[in-house]
């Protein structure tokens, strides 16, 4: 039994004609063309791209990039930074962010608004603000945009980094302020409020990137508060170093005790010289070049392998988002799947392989019985059935699953 069994379904196919008699002995093949498990990534220039912003070679260049994109992932984070989002106050970037996502789900991408409450990158006029307008603010924030991209993006980051949140000391911004004020649970409680209030059936995570048993607590404490977290966002930035099978599954092991859905939000393994592991804070670290080196991008498709089968094989985890998909982006770094001169790198096809590949079933031809059933096992989300030229559809969700489909 392989380690992704939980992955699976086992499939029993009745097929019929419209009056209800069994196709016996026909031929019917079956190809996947979705996973359940959200295999997704951020590339933050789909908004310019998804608004035709981009012009001439630009737009031709990224049309490749989103082509490959769409090739591998049906997972898609985009970006709801307040300081960018609503620069100012009341004028806040909605059009062009609803045309991305819509975008994004004409392509069969499930979408991610990230984060709802950050005190990194927040608003800076909440900053001419007390902290009971500031609280207010954020709220209504938090209900306007979640009530207007529903049906677009049901799942959020709701809050971000709440570990350091309170003690963050780099500068001053609002949301530190209400959460010295409130404490944690409050501020996380208050939050969370306002995003189900606003769309019920949303998807809502916490995200983090301290994995200590800090964030264990937390979420303790939060659970018996009564804060509904629908999946815990787990940050695996590793600039300074691939974490091995070992801790990655030591993590796991700690935050599946909750039995909460994680999501691995943000990943990175990079590509070129590891940042120096004196580096506490990541943002610390500013280089004018990064270059991405040949071994670093056979060291980072081996490494990206090993984290995806191990992530993949805890039955835990419903989600893995890689951080960005071209080099460059955050930090500068040489973390993506392309580089910047557009040549695709060897992690991209590695994890196809595995995507795509062994876990993927990209044509199955079965043979139905005297009965008119056929049976396979493959793995859960959308596929697609055909039999003597005609076609139809059907998902795995379940464990086991009876379908019965009529031509």
């Amino acid at each position: 039994m392989s380690n992704y069994e939980h992955r699976k379904s086992t499939v029993t196919l009745k097929i019929k004609r419209v009056d209800g008699t069994p196709l016996k002995n026909v031929e019917v093949v079956v190809r996947q063309t979705k996973h359940k498990f959200l295999f997704g990534c951020a590339e933050f220039s789909v908004v310019p791209f998804a608004n035709d912003e981009l012009q001439g070679k630009e737009k031709e260049k990224f049309e490749t990039v989103f082509e490959k994109f769409l090739e591998l992932f049906n997972f898609a984070t985009l970006p709801f930074y307040w300081a960018r989002f609503e620069p100012v106050k009341g004028k806040p970037d909605t059009i062009r962010l609803k045309k991305t996502a819509e975008w994004l789900l004409s392509k069969g991408c499930t979408v991610k608004g990230h984060p709802l409450c950050w005190h990194t990158l927040t608003a800076p006029w909440l900053l001419e603000m007390d902290n009971q307008q500031i609280l207010f603010a954020q709220l209504e924030r938090i209900r306007r945009e979640v009530s207007e991209f529903a049906g677009l993006i049901d799942m959020w980051d709701v809050i971000n980094e709440v570990v350091i949140m309170p003690i963050f000391n780099k500068y001053d911004n609002g949301i530190t302020r209400i959460c010295k004020e409130l404490g944690r649970i409050r501020l996380v409680k208050e939050v969370f409020s306002a995003a189900i209030e606003a769309n019920p059936d949303g998807i809502f995570l916490i995200n983090d990137f301290n994995t200590s048993v800090a964030y264990e607590i937390l979420i303790e404490g939060l659970l018996e508060a009564g804060v509904r977290i629908d999946a815990i966002g787990i940050q695996s930035h590793m600039h300074q170093g691939y974490w091995g099978v070992e801790k990655t599954q030591e993590i796991l092991e700690r935050f599946s005790r909750f039995n909460i859905p994680i999501h691995f939000t943000e990943t990175t393994i990079i590509s070129g010289n590891l940042m120096p592991p004196e580096i506490e804070d990541l943002n610390d670290y500013k280089v004018d070049e990064w270059p991405s080196t040949p071994e670093g991008e056979e060291r980072q498709a081996m490494e990206a392998v090993m984290h995806y089968k191990t992530l993949f094989a805890h039955p835990m985890v419903e989600a893995i988002t890689w951080w960005n998909f071209l080099d460059g982006g955050w930090l500068n770094a040489p973390a993506g799947f392309i580089t910047k001169d557009g040549r695709v790198k060897p992690v991209y096809y590695e994890l196809y392989k595995l995507i795509k590949g062994e876990w993927w079933i990209d044509k199955l031809t079965l043979v139905t019985d005297e009965n008119g059933t056929a049976n396979f096992s493959g793995y859960m989300g959308d596929y697609e059935i055909s039999c003597q030229d005609k076609k139809s559809t059907f998902k795995l969700e379940n464990k086991k699953e009876f379908i019965e489909i009529t031509f």
